[in-house]
């Protein structure tokens, strides 16, 4: 085949024309920008996101506290206690009780990292049973390092431990600064296990994908550099918007996926087109025409979708909104910029590196073998359009159903690590000896004068009103801090660990013992905070928040692809399409981590919960992400229809041709969010169970079932454009790609832009 002159209009041909010309230059353009952002970034260092910037009550507490110039230390618990259970069980009152008792307020007094060591002698903190105490202390220091600071405490503990572990007794700590090194150590461990496997198997599948090293070599160093590069922009960023190390975690994550999605769109596109015997340059100029603009279009689709989470208010999510929509832009540009001037510099040499038994079969011409696979789904597909939609809608729909009784919650302890760690089973058995001891609410009490005899009385009313209305079972521990006029309340809440009963527990402080004890007195504020409280109205927060992020990403998404194809039909397809796939993503996780169906498998059992962040995380992360794929498989579709086949000639083409790119970009996708479905911390597992499963439905049912089934039925309407709407601004930028195909039949016109 000739390879005519193509001209070529648009912005990412028009990028890949300047860097195909200017190879050097570009790629020295972007070693530089990757260069720079990082130095940048390591100079200024990272901003961090407080965690304590929720609304309401908890906000309240905080700022309060802060005005008054209080650093309320981290407080930690060593629980002492029998471990039989029958009557010749030690009692806090035996005397090797007391010794290691004693011991204990020794051993972690020696360290120099604590302070108010209390004996619970005289705090009172012995069970009903006498079988257990606990030894409270506060860590010195800042509280947002105290995690980094209790190693020697617990290594004290231990040794104490070690040395009563003849008389029978169990003695472990527990408290703020012990559990944030647990969840540290977990968290870390956890994301360099991922990290470390995702960039060798995503690499591995491409090998297999590409057949030669060099080929499968260029997405992953596309997605690294990008990777790289967002990390130093990120600290820059967070001078203005603070970042966090979830949202650093969240970033690699997307960043590989579409780093590694874009390139494979972009090299697949040219190598298909040299093999059809096109010399390099028109290659990469189609290319970049077609699989360059796709990418740009789904780019700008996938930070669209990730600028939802700012609409949540809440700084851990303005954070991982920030930075996936940094990453992805990244990719974006590096895709459209860097990568024709390496596959210009490459040349032939791209398919250095061959393995020979991975060779792919070639046609005649070498134009490389389709798919036989999705060839005969679809071919089916099309021939009984409507059963397929019947069929592919009614399954998704039935694994959607089980998402309506979804529940969420921020996880406990014991749910989010099972009994993977010690210290959940030292949380079980403090909340079992101290019903609500490990995670007690904290009412931040604030008067003009905390020493007036009226706001003595009132707080002294809600301690006793806290144990006799139910909340508590007490005792209700007071701090007072009289310079400043504030008091802290420690309430232990009934339930516990029981996430639901504890906030019943909860309410009733809230709505009942607060407004007829302290509410009663004249410029006095109350807020109730603590960890069960803060779960609670991070839940409110984030439910009120998903309207406004939901509509955002939907309309805009919609829009983007009304202006992107030019087609209110395959806007509305679209949309509905990619609610579908969420909504099946929704269901299998209630399945598994809520109903516990198929749970051992994954190792969840007994989580009874969908943690509260993740379904917006999920909605804002897959819609963003399917975008890839239908962006790329309807375009392929629509440049088909547009060189003159038949709508469903063109549905066959696009969706067979583009089936090789799109199973090797979802394997990776899936192989690489399945890796965070092996950690141990739970919420992990669900975001990479969710996230896996959404993926593998997407490119499976919805863009080899659903999609073409329902182009077909909808025929020439799928180009439809309302009169009403042809004032839109045309941002289409088809390029005449000069390609052999059948011409349409006789009579049937081609309306592609309404």
């Amino acid at each position: 085949m000739g390879n005519r002159d193509i001209r070529v209009r648009g912005l990412a041909a028009r990028a890949g024309g300047w860097s195909a010309r200017h190879r050097w230059a570009a790629v020295g353009i972007w070693v530089l920008f990757v260069v720079v952002s990082m130095g940048l970034g390591s100079a200024v260092g990272r901003s961090d996101v407080d965690q304590n910037d929720l609304k309401g009550e908890i906000n309240q507490a905080t700022q309060i506290v802060d005005d008054a110039g209080i650093r309320e230390p981290v407080g930690e618990s060593v629980l002492i206690q029998t471990k039989e259970t029958g009557g010749n069980a030690l009692k806090a009152t035996d005397p090797r009780f007391r010794q290691a008792v004693d011991d204990v307020m020794k051993s972690v007094g020696a360290t120099g990292e604590v302070t108010a060591v209390t004996s619970p002698y005289k705090s009172g903190s012995v069970s009903k049973d006498g079988r257990s105490a606990l030894v409270r202390f506060d860590m010195r220091g800042d509280d947002e390092t105290a995690g980094d600071r209790v190693g020697p405490v617990l290594e004290a503990v231990d040794k104490v431990a070690d040395a009563h572990e003849r008389d029978g007794l169990r003695i472990e700590e527990i408290g703020g600064a012990s559990m944030q090194k647990t969840f540290d150590d977990a968290f870390g461990k956890d994301f360099q296990q991922a990290e470390y496997s995702a960039v060798p198997v995503a690499f591995g599948i491409l090998l297999i994908a590409f057949g030669a090293l060099v080929a499968a070599l260029l997405p992953v160093a596309l997605a690294v550099t990008a990777i790289m590069a967002t990390m130093g922009l990120m600290a820059l960023v967070s001078q203005v918007q603070p970042m966090s190390e979830t949202a650093n975690s969240v970033m690699l994550l997307v960043g590989l996926a579409v780093g590694v999605d874009y390139c494979l769109f972009y090299l697949r596109r040219e190598r298909e087109e040299r093999a059809k015997g096109r010399d390099a340059q028109t290659a990469l100029r189609i290319a970049a025409a077609t699989s360059g603009r796709a990418v740009v279009v789904s780019g700008i689709t996938v930070c669209v979708a990730m600028a939802g989470m700012l609409f949540t208010g809440i700084g851990e999510f303005e954070a991982m909104g920030v930075a996936s929509l940094m990453v992805v832009a990244v990719a974006m540009v590096g895709s459209v910029t860097v990568l024709p001037a390496l596959l210009s510099l490459l040349g032939e040499r791209v398919e250095k590196g061959r393995v020979p038994f991975l060779r792919r079969r070639e046609r005649a011409g070498g134009v490389p073998s389709e798919s036989r696979l999705w060839r005969a789904v679809v071919g089916r597909v099309l021939k009984r359009p409507a059963a397929s939609v019947v069929i592919a809608a009614g399954v998704l729909a039935a694994i959607a159903l089980p998402a309506l009784g979804m529940k969420t919650q921020e996880l406990t302890l014991d749910q989010e690590f099972g009994d993977s760690l010690p210290i959940v089973a030292t949380y079980e058995r403090v909340n079992e000896a101290f019903p609500g001891g490990s995670e007690p609410a904290e009412v931040v009490v604030k008067a003009d004068d905390i020493d007036a005899a009226e706001v003595r009385a009132a707080i002294a009313d809600f301690r006793e009103q806290a144990v006799s209305s139910g909340a508590s079972k007490g005792p209700v521990e007071v701090k007072v801090h009289e310079r400043e006029n504030v008091a802290f309340l420690s309430v232990p809440l009934v339930g516990g660990s029981d996430q639901g009963k504890a906030e019943k527990s909860l309410d009733l402080l809230r709505d009942e013992v607060r407004p007829a004890t302290l509410g009663d007195v004249d410029g006095v504020e109350a807020p109730v905070t603590g960890q069960v409280a803060g779960s609670k109205d991070f839940n409110d927060q984030l439910s009120s928040s998903v309207p406004p992020v939901f509509a955002f990403v939907v309309v805009f998404a919609f829009v983007l692809m009304l202006l992107s194809f030019r087609s209110l039909t395959i806007a509305v397809t679209s949309i509905v399409l990619n609610l579908l796939s969420v909504g099946a993503a929704y269901g299998i996780l209630v399945m598994v981590f809520q109903h516990g169906w198929g749970a051992s498998l994954v190792g969840a059992e007994g989580v009874g919960a969908i943690v509260a962040w993740l379904p917006l995380f999920l909605f804002v992360i897959l819609f963003g992400l399917s975008m890839d794929y239908h962006v790329f498989v309807v375009s392929r579709i629509r440049e088909a229809r547009l060189q003159g086949r038949t709508t469903k000639d063109a549905i066959s083409h696009g969706v067979v041709t583009t089936a090789g790119v799109v199973t090797s970009a979802a394997v990776i996708m899936v192989a690489v969010f399945a890796i965070f479905g092996t950690l141990s911390m739970q919420s992990m597992k669900q975001m990479g169970v969710g996230l896996a499963a959404a993926v593998l439905i997407d490119a499976t049912v919805i863009r080899g079932v659903l999609l073409p089934a329902v182009m077909a039925l909808l025929g020439e309407r799928n180009w439809y454009l309302p009169r009403w709407l042809r004032w839109l601004p045309d941002l289409t930028h088809d390029e005449s790609v000069a390609e052999e195909t059948p011409v349409s039949r006789p009579g049937e016109r081609v309306r592609v832009t309404g």
